[in-house]
């Protein structure tokens, strides 16, 4: 049996199904992480064989002492985290007991954004044009370089926090102040064009399983106005001719940073030419319900997929790609706690069948931060075999579902 340690099996959302899938495919699972037994998602009980709370998972030497008398018991086979502020950690836990995995180098081609664009440039990979900022003035020295519009974001960011869209010499001087927090910043040349994913499960440098979803608006666009209720679609056919580049580029990304086993996330561009242009990559899943969507559009389980690809090496359970799936987040109106919630049960009866999962928050519950959650005040969940009957779907629970706090 193999032994797997998992860094924060009950955090994000997510982890917990991860974690039960190592145990379904036979693994020992040992959970390491800042939340008490008591207050772990019961999914993450049921899959555990050992938990160990520390006071900080950051703290790389109290870790690496906890992990050196888990080995004085039992033999640790892995080291797994799932969860993007922990992917540096696990590789250099791992190269600390020699364990197989990302190392401390490979993983830093994953959360550095400009390491990750330097190594794609010399692979002949189209990326944005970029360049590394830490203060104000190498921001403008960038942006003259670059040119207008531009993208500035942090090197080491997840999802578009602290992203911001800058047109002219003008509203650079308005973003400068707001990301003085950030200690390296990635300014970078705006894409026209969709913006769509490339997720993958990989097993020994070889893609067992793809996805691309699309994002409908763009992400930086929906964190920018309140009343759009953001949509990502799960693709049933991620190989139709117009995605063939992006495809193509994304199975060469994971050769140029050498990705070799476990889930990866990326976002490009295409543009109105049909051009592919490279976004980012993380080696993990992606959040906000994605994988769930996979799940919808396939009818598999990918928290089990991938796990048995990171201990056995595979992916054996049968799945075929039968639907598109979408997920629709919604934003309250007003501010304070959820009043109430118009035009549900209308939606539920006319898409019954094709509704597979409602999640808003209940009525009475304070309003969620939609600047710090996509996910925001809940989501539905639609699929169907036909792409443009689920954009439908849609896009008519985006507007007749209404949620209003006070």
């Amino acid at each position: 049996m193999m032994n797997v340690v998992m860094l924060s099996p009950g955090f994000p959302a997510e982890m917990p199904w991860f974690a039960l899938g190592l145990a379904e495919v036979g693994a020992h699972v040992i959970g390491i992480g800042e939340q008490p037994e008591a207050m772990l998602p019961e999914a993450t009980r049921r899959a555990l064989d050992v938990y160990v709370q520390v006071g900080s998972l950051w703290d790389e030497a109290a870790m690496t002492e906890q992990l050196r008398m888990i080995g004085r018991r039992v033999r640790i086979d892995r080291i797994e985290c799932l969860w993007e502020p922990g992917v540096m950690l696990a590789a250099s836990l791992r190269e600390r007991f020699e364990l197989p995995g990302m190392s401390v180098e490979q993983a830093t081609l994953f959360r550095d954004k400009e390491a990750m664009k330097r190594r794609l440039d010399d692979a002949g990979i189209r990326t944005p044009r970029h360049a590394v900022a830490t203060d104000g003035g190498e921001i403008r020295a960038a942006a003259e370089q670059i040119g207008f519009p531009l993208i500035v974001k942090p090197v080491a960011g997840a999802g578009s926090a602290d992203t911001h869209r800058v047109d002219d010499a003008k509203a650079l001087e308005r973003v400068i102040p707001r990301v003085r927090h950030v200690a390296q910043l990635s300014v970078e040349e705006y894409v026209e064009g969709e913006e769509f994913t490339f997720d993958t499960i990989c097993a020994g440098g070889d893609v067992l399983y793809h996805n691309v979803a699309w994002y409908r608006p763009k992400p930086l666009l929906a964190r920018t106005i309140e009343w759009s209720s953001p949509q990502t679609v799960s693709l049933r056919d991620p190989d139709r001719a117009d995605l063939a580049p992006g495809v193509r580029m994304g199975h060469e990304v994971l050769r140029a940073l050498g990705f070799d086993t476990g889930f990866t996330h990326m976002e490009w561009f295409l543009t109105p030419d049909g051009e592919a242009v490279f976004g980012e990559i993380a080696a993990r899943p992606p959040g906000a319900r994605s994988v769930d969507l996979m799940n919808y559009a396939c009818d598999f389980d990918s928290f089990t997929g991938w796990a048995e690809a990171v201990c056995h090496g595979r992916m054996s359970a049968p799945w075929s790609r039968r639907y598109n799936a979408a997920v629709i987040f919604k934003r309250a109106k007003g501010s304070g706690r959820i009043a109430r919630i118009e035009g549900l049960e209308r939606l539920v009866a006319r898409y019954r069948r094709n509704i597979v999962c409602v999640d808003l928050l209940p009525v009475g519950a304070p309003r969620r931060d939609w600047k710090m959650s996509l996910i925001s005040d809940g989501f539905l969940i639609v699929r169907h075999p036909d792409f443009t009957a689920t954009l439908d779907m849609a896009d008519r629970i985006g507007t007749d579902l209404r949620l209003f706090a006070s």
